[in-house]
C-alpha cells in the first residue's frame, strides 16, 4: 500500500516541476543564469555576488549542475540541425533535471538512512508527500543541492562508521569530494555536518587511512574548485600564475561578507529565534509540534545533523526559510508519529494533507506564478518592444527572453511608490496628442516605432484610473496579456487596509498583467 502511496506522490511532484512557480529569485539569479550565458552566449543579468571586487558565489558547483546538462543539451540540439536552443527548453530541462535528482537521489539517501523496513514505509512518503519537496527540491536552488549533498554525506558517514573491518576508501574519497562541492555550494553546508562527524573519530582511530584519503580527495577537489573560480573571475586566459598569486577563493569571501552585519543588514536582519519559531513552522506545518515528543534515544545522525544546522544557522542575524531545506527531509525522518486508530493520529494525517495541499498550490503554482510565463510570452511576440518596466513583482530572468533582451531594455522597479513609478514611465514614453494609441498599430506610433509595457499584478490598484482609453489620467494603460495563475504575496498591505481588505484584492484580484503604456500630454498654449 505504501509504495502505491509513494508512486502517486510522485506524480504530485512532476506535476509542481512542471508549474511554473517562482519561489525567490535566486533560483535563476544565482545559477542557471550566469552558466546559461557562458554556454549559450544568452544576454543575462549577472548580480553583484559574480561582479564585486571579492565575489562570493563559486561557479564550481554550478558547472557541476547546470554545465554539463547544457553542454549534452547543446550537442543533441545541434545534432538534430537545430541552430539554437531557446532558454524556455533549457529551463525546463532544469526542472526535469532537478526533480530526477530530487526522486532519485533523495529518497534513495532517505531509505540508507533508514535502517528499519517498517519505519521506512512511514518515513519515505512522508518525506515525498512534503510540499517541500513538491517545490524547492524541484527548483534550481542552491539550497536544494546542499539538501541533496548533505544527505549523502550523512550515508557516507553512516557506511563508514558501520564498516568495523575495511577502511572505506571508496566512501572516505566520495565523502571528501561531497564535503568540498558542499562548501563551495554554500559556506552553511558545515553546519549541518558538524555533530555526525563526531562519530568519525573512533574509526578513524581504528582506521587513520580512511581519514587520509578524505584529506587527500578533499584537497583535489579544493584545488579543481579554486582553479574554476580564479579561471571565471580573472579577465584573460587562464594560467597557473594567476591561480598561485591571486587566487578567487570564492567561500572565504562569501565567510568574511557575511561576518559583517553591516552587511546582512543589507538583506534583513532577523531575531535569533527566527528559524526554529517561525521559518521551521513554516516548513514542516503540523510536523513541527512532534518535535517535542523526541526523547533523547531518538537522536539518531539524521536529527543530530538538523538540529546542529539549526543551531549554527541561528547565529547568524539574516534568516531565510529556504536556509533550512536540508533540516525538513532530516527531521521528517526522524519524528515518531502518533499511533494508528487514535485521535492524534486521525489529527495528524488530515492536518498533515491538507496543509502541504494548501501550501503546495500557493507555492508550487501562484506564488510569483506569471514571471516567467510572462518572459517566454515576450519571447515569442512578434511585436516590437523596447522597454519593459516590471513593478511589484520579483526581478525578472531576462535569459529567458531568447535573445530579444539585445533590444528590450527591461527595468525592475521592484516596489517602487506609485508616483515615482509613473515619472519613470514618462522618462521613455513619447507624447501622442494626435489619435489614441490603441487605434494604432504599434510601428505606427508617433516618434516611437516600439511599444513600451509596464508588468505589474491585477491586485495593483493604484493603476486603476489609468487603465482604459477613457482614461483622464496623461498615462493610459491598456491590457496586452496576462496570466491568472499569479499571487504577489509581497503586496500586503495590512496596516493599511486591514486584513480581509488586503486578502480580498491579492487573492480576488490575482495574476500578472502586461500593459501597453501610452501617455496623453496637456497641449501647451502658445505664447502671445
Amino acid at each position: 500500500m505504501w509504495r502505491r502511496i509513494y508512486f502517486l506522490l510522485i506524480l504530485v511532484r512532476i506535476y509542481f516541476a512542471f508549474s511554473p512557480s517562482y519561489l525567490h529569485p535566486d533560483e535563476n539569479f544565482q545559477g542557471p543564469e550566469v552558466i546559461a550565458g557562458r554556454i549559450f552566449s544568452y544576454p543575462v543579468h549577472q548580480t553583484w555576488e559574480f561582479t564585486s571586487d571579492h565575489p562570493i558565489r563559486s561557479t564550481f558547483p554550478l558547472w557541476l549542475a547546470y554545465g554539463w546538462p547544457m553542454y549534452l543539451l547543446r550537442w543533441l540540439w545541434e545534432g538534430f540541425g537545430h541552430e539554437e536552443v531557446a532558454p524556455s527548453v533549457v529551463y525546463w530541462t532544469l526542472r526535469v533535471l532537478m526533480l530526477t535528482l530530487s526522486v532519485v537521489l533523495e529518497d534513495w539517501a532517505i531509505q540508507e538512512l533508514i535502517q528499519s523496513p517498517r519505519a521506512r514505509r512511514v518515513v519515505v512518503p512522508l518525506v515525498a508527500s512534503s510540499y517541500v519537496t513538491w517545490t524547492f527540491q524541484t527548483h534550481t536552488f542552491s539550497n536544494s543541492f546542499e539538501t541533496l549533498l548533505v544527505c549523502w554525506s550523512l550515508v557516507l558517514i553512516k557506511r563508514i562508521t558501520e564498516d568495523k573491518k575495511r577502511t572505506g576508501v571508496l566512501a572516505s574519497s566520495i565523502l571528501g569530494i561531497l564535503v568540498v562541492v558542499g562548501i563551495f555550494n554554500r559556506i552553511t553546508f558545515p553546519a549541518f555536518l558538524l555533530l555526525p562527524s563526531f562519530s568519525l573519530l573512533p574509526h578513524f582511530r581504528r582506521k587513520p587511512f580512511s581519514l587520509i584519503f578524505i584529506a587527500i580527495f578533499a584537497f583535489l577537489s579544493a584545488f579543481v574548485a579554486i582553479s574554476i573560480d580564479t579561471a571565471f573571475y580573472t579577465p584573460g586566459d587562464f594560467s597557473f600564475t594567476n591561480l598561485f598569486r591571486n587566487p578567487v577563493i570564492t567561500p572565504l569571501n562569501n565567510f568574511l561578507y557575511n561576518s559583517n552585519s553591516t552587511n546582512l543588514a543589507n538583506h534583513g536582519i532577523h531575531p535569533f529565534y527566527q528559524h526554529f519559531l517561525i521559518n521551521l513552522p513554516q516548513l514542516l506545518g503540523p510536523a513541527f509540534p512532534l518535535l517535542f515528543y523526541l526523547r533523547p534515544a531518538h537522536m539518531d545522525i539524521t536529527l543530530l545533523s538538523a538540529l546542529s544546522g539549526i543551531a549554527l544557522l541561528s547565529c547568524f542575524p539574516h534568516q531565510e526559510a529556504r536556509f533550512l531545506l536540508p533540516a525538513v527531509p532530516l527531521i521528517l525522518s526522524s519524528l515518531r508519529l502518533p499511533k494508528r486508530n487514535t485521535r492524534s493520529w486521525t489529527y495528524f494525517y488530515y492536518s498533515w494533507i491538507g496543509f502541504n495541499v494548501v501550501l503546495g498550490m500557493l507555492m508550487g503554482v501562484y506564488h510569483q506564478g506569471g514571471i516567467v510565463p510572462l518572459q517566454m510570452h515576450i519571447a515569442k511576440t512578434n511585436e516590437s518592444v523596447s522597454h519593459a518596466f516590471w513593478w511589484k513583482t520579483y526581478s525578472p530572468p531576462i535569459w529567458l527572453l531568447n535573445g530579444k533582451n539585445e533590444e528590450l531594455v527591461t527595468r525592475d522597479l521592484m516596489g517602487t511608490p506609485g508616483p515615482k513609478m509613473l515619472e519613470e514611465l514618462k522618462t521613455v514614453v513619447p507624447c501622442n496628442n494626435e489619435l489614441p494609441l490603441r487605434k494604432m498599430p504599434p510601428d505606427l506610433l508617433p516618434g516611437n516605432s516600439s511599444s513600451i509595457y509596464l508588468v505589474a499584478p491585477r491586485s495593483a490598484h493604484f493603476l486603476k484610473p489609468h487603465i482604459g482609453p477613457d482614461s483622464k489620467e496623461e498615462v493610459r494603460l491598456e491590457e496586452v496579456w496576462s496570466y491568472t495563475q499569479h499571487l504577489n504575496l509581497d503586496d500586503m498591505d495590512f496596516g493599511d487596509d486591514g486584513v480581509w481588505t488586503t486578502l480580498r484584492r491579492v487573492v480576488g484580484h490575482r495574476g500578472l498583467v502586461v500593459w501597453r503604456v501610452e501617455r496623453e500630454c496637456k497641449k501647451m498654449n502658445s505664447l502671445r
